[in-house]
């Protein structure tokens, strides 16, 4: 799992109770999924299909540090599947887990179109 991108919990973050408000930590995954997902497939075309069961396990406070990880689970023709993992840097703890987030590539006309890759390219050094 490649954990590339840290938030830093602000008080602007927060919900009444005072912790990270879901609906933030959740923009800030779907962003980063559709993200790793152009620079993997090298496609802008790329919408949300699907996200599943998502379970809140830990919070986070104001000033807490967040990473976000992502992971291929699955290539189909025209989607990919993600699995992510969202940690406390400060605590440890497993914010939440998304066992499957699936993209669709699209092509120019908005219709799902097959992006080439079945497995990882190999990385650059």
């Amino acid at each position: 799992m490649e954990f590339l991108t840290r938030k830093w919990i602000k008080p602007e973050n927060l919900n009444s109770n005072g912790t990270l408000f879901g609906g933030a930590l959740l923009s800030w995954i779907d962003e980063e999924a559709a993200i790793f997902t152009i620079s993997l497939l090298k496609s802008p075309y790329v919408v949300t299909k699907f996200m599943s069961e998502i379970n809140f396990v830990s919070s986070a406070r104001s000033g807490d540090i967040i990473e976000l990880g992502m992971e291929v689970v699955k290539f189909g023709r025209s989607s990919l599947t993600l699995r992510c993992e969202v940690r406390n840097i400060m605590t440890h703890a497993v914010l939440l887990v998304i066992e499957e987030i699936v993209f669709v590539n699209l092509d120019s006309s908005g219709l799902p179109a097959p992006h080439g890759l079945k497995q990882l390219p190999e990385r650059e050094s």
